[in-house]
């Protein structure tokens, strides 16, 4: 089969097309999914770049959908079917075909597309956990949330969840994506200059928790969602309300620096640094979130921005896209 194979860590031409990989072999339980999307996330990069260890080689990615294409006795058992529409993540899904344990898929419903539904098993699920319990409770309906990068991918997801749940969201973004970033919903917009060439915005170009403070009273954030690492660490930590929380999932600027547990005095803060993996522990845990995000997909209530798709051939193009900033949602490979 045709598919995207990381030999050695390094940059996006670390990303090798091969033409002739071997196509998984089925064990009891799984299925093979015939991808027609792949999705491409930062964490995906992070595995490219050796950020995250990976045994090598491997084939790239974690994220896709497609159809059933082959079964075995348990996943028939489990009621899954050949011609099935599905989405999941598993590592292994820049390929034309991806073996996926039954338990990992997502049946896709009619009248939402394999496109969108690709978006779910990872930038969807990430936002939805991230603002319903990665909080771990310590933010209320009403309450104030920032939410960095809302301009694309998973933050556009979480901000619009956000408000879905009942919370009062500050979002930040650059000038180029303000256009889409307008359109979530967010009660108030923070807009920064962009630093070219990268997937972050100037967060030097605003003092961001002077803003913080102005439009939430003095009070600060009760949550902190940040994606971006490295260039943010402090401004949220600055923004947090009186026993607020600081959720770190994300390294776009880079990685955030150890700090001192005394630097979250100030306010009795708290700080997570979580992953899908701890919120989706189960078959009922995953299809609890995922049953909602597609409820609300189907009640228009959330717009998915597919905002580019590769194709497989052009798997380093993909990378290089996300990477500079350029997308203004998710996007793909077409398998």
């Amino acid at each position: 089969m045709k598919a995207v194979v990381v030999h050695e860590p390094g940059a996006s031409d670390a990303l090798i097309v091969e033409e002739k990989w071997p196509t998984p072999k089925l064990q009891d339980g799984q299925v093979m999914v015939k991808n027609e999307y792949a999705g491409i996330n930062f964490i995906d990069t992070y595995h490219r770049k050796g950020l995250y260890p990976r045994d090598f080689p491997f084939v790239g990615g974690q994220e896709g959908g497609g159809v059933v294409a082959e079964t075995t006795p348990k996943a028939e058992a489990d009621g899954v079917k050949v011609g099935d529409r599905v989405a999941y993540s598993v590592f292994g899904s820049y390929a034309e075909y991806t073996a996926v344990p039954s338990g990992k898929l997502l049946p896709v419903p009619e009248g939402v597309g394999l496109d969108v539904a690709t978006c779910l098993p990872v930038q969807s699920l990430t936002a939805h956990y991230l603002v319903t319990d990665a909080h771990a409770g310590l933010i209320k309906e009403g309450e104030w949330m920032l939410i960095h990068g809302v301009g694309g991918g998973t933050c556009q997801w979480a901000a619009t969840m956000a408000k879905l749940r009942g919370y009062k969201v500050i979002g930040t973004c650059s000038k180029g994506k303000a256009d889409v970033a307008e359109t979530l919903g967010c009660d108030e917009l923070i807009v920064l200059d962009e630093v070219e060439g990268k997937s972050f915005e100037d967060y030097e170009s605003v003092d961001i928790v002077a803003k913080v403070m102005e439009i939430t009273g003095g009070v600060g954030c009760k949550a902190v969602i940040d994606g971006i690492g490295l260039s943010t660490v402090d401004i949220s930590i600055d923004s947090l309300a009186r026993r607020g929380i600081f959720v770190s999932f994300g390294n776009a600027s880079g990685a955030v620096p150890a700090f001192p547990v005394l630097r979250l005095i100030g306010k009795s803060g708290f700080v997570t640094r979580p992953k899908l993996l701890d919120y989706t522990v189960d078959r009922a845990e995953l299809v609890s979130r995922a049953d909602e995000i597609m409820g609300w997909l189907k009640e228009g209530k959330l717009n998915v921005q597919v905002d580019k798709e590769f194709g497989l051939d052009q798997a380093s193009d993909g990378h290089d896209y996300l990477e500079a900033g350029k997308s203004k949602g998710k996007v793909l490979y077409k398998c």
